[in-house]
């Protein structure tokens, strides 16, 4: 931490100081819980920029098209490019994608997905086709100018991060990479509390339990 970080923190008021007695009580070492703090601070800015979607509406405005965020989601969600969402087999040869793997995909619900498709198939951007698995079963595919919109948005992104990232050193992308890998399972792990954990949960759950109800709003 920087020295001019610390000097900060010791002339400004701890505002998190129950919180850091908590997680000393949790066996959580001052370091840890500083790291946890500045870490989270980090990320609440990063989700707002990410919920405004701040470098998808650049993308869709630099490229001139006129589709929204929620289609070109979509759209990408038929295309699945690897590894960019949960379903480890999307990108495999014989994926098919159906209007419910789309909705699955974007955590959105299926009558939402099913107009987002209608739109884009209205717009000539994705087709119904049959299923090469089961005969019963429509399936959505990419047409060639969707193909192209989406080809066109992820260069667009990777131009943007490339650009970034080109003023790191190597040693400092070899090290990152593994790093955020490996920090972006936390969540993953957020319900599974240790008993120290565990025991100062029970105990903020008692503290508010014994709020008068009008504190709560």
């Amino acid at each position: 931490m920087s020295t001019a970080r610390n000097l900060e923190r010791a002339t400004m008021p701890d505002k998190d100081a129950r919180i850091r007695e908590h997680l000393r009580q949790a066996g959580i070492d001052d370091t840890s819980a500083q790291a946890a703090i500045e870490i989270d601070v980090a990320l609440q800015k990063w989700r707002r920029r990410v919920m405004k979607r701040e470098l998808g509406e650049r993308a869709l405005v630099d490229l001139g098209l006129s589709i929204d965020l929620a289609q070109l989601d979509v759209l990408l969600a038929v295309r699945a490019p690897e590894g960019e969402f949960d379903d480890a087999s999307a990108c495999a040869e014989d994926a098919e994608t159906m209007v419910s793997t789309v909705a699955a995909r974007l955590r959105i619900d299926p009558s939402r997905a099913s107009r987002i498709a209608s739109e884009l198939i209205r717009m000539g951007l994705i087709r119904r086709a049959v299923s090469q698995q089961d005969a019963r079963r429509s399936v959505l595919e990419l047409t060639p100018p969707g193909a192209e919109i989406v080809s066109a948005v992820r260069a667009y992104k990777f131009l943007v991060l490339g650009s970034f990232l080109r003023d790191w050193g190597a040693e400092e992308i070899a090290l990152f990479l593994p790093l955020l890998d490996r920090f972006s399972a936390w969540s993953d792990r957020a319900g599974q509390h240790s008993p120290e954990v565990a025991e100062r949960v029970a105990a903020l759950r008692e503290a508010l339990a014994a709020l008068p109800s009008e504190d709560l709003g």
